[in-house]
């Protein structure tokens, strides 16, 4: 995890809180045009890859927690936000490759049931990209 962890989660971020943005920046509504065709992809492999994040999470738990403490929290709240954002943007793309009518079902109900925090993991996951490139000149350096 390091800068380019960073700019996904940020990016990530901005099109989980699309329309938080747009409300306040009009403008920002043709830039994040460009990405939301990919918004399905993106939040697919950012659930993956936060499920990998947390799986890393704890098998380094006693080296990174020993030695890098700040980081290994860093790194654990972005997987966890990488998981419930990308769950809720790739949600299309993962019912894709889904085909038992039961898994679909449950997990539209999963999708219904977050769906009103979409905006506040965005503005989090913004601000914990954000964090994540300071951190990685910090403690990587």
């Amino acid at each position: 995890m390091g800068i380019g962890a960073g700019v996904w989660l940020f990016v990530l971020g901005v099109l989980g809180a699309a329309n938080l943005i747009i409300a306040k920046k009009p403008d920002a509504k043709e830039l994040i045009g460009k990405i939301s065709p990919y918004q399905g992809w993106i939040g697919f492999v950012s659930m993956w890859w936060g499920l990998w994040g947390i799986i890393s999470s704890v098998l380094y738990i006693g080296t990174w927690l020993k030695h890098y403490p700040v980081w290994w929290i860093t790194y654990l709240a972005a997987a966890v936000i990488q998981i419930l954002l990308g769950s809720l943007l790739g949600v299309g793309t993962f019912k894709s490759f889904v085909k038992q009518e039961d898994a679909v079902k449950k997990v539209d109900q999963l999708v219904e049931k977050m769906s009103p925090y979409q905006g506040t993991l965005g503005l989090i996951a913004m601000g914990l990209g954000l964090w994540t490139i300071v951190a990685s000149f910090l403690f990587m350096g």
